[in-house]
């Protein structure tokens, strides 16, 4: 089951969000990761730093899954 992370903005970089939900320690831990190919949003693999992640996605590193909701 995911873990839910609230989000205040209409989205988020996908390396921010690693280093926000404490995945990374750093952003060039984060950028590493997402260059290697480790990092899955909506299922596919994706190596793009900047992708938007917006409210609805879900990210995977690290056998964590996280769901990215808006704050309401």
């Amino acid at each position: 089951m995911p873990e839910t992370i609230t989000i205040q903005t209409p989205f988020i970089k996908l390396d921010a969000l690693l280093k926000f939900a404490a995945l990374c320690g750093s952003g060039g831990e984060a950028k590493t990761v997402i260059q290697k190919g480790l990092v899955s949003v909506n299922g596919e693999i994706c190596a793009m730093r900047g992708k938007k992640i917006i409210p609805g996605d879900r990210v995977a590193f690290g056998g964590r899954e996280l769901l990215v909701a808006h704050e309401s």
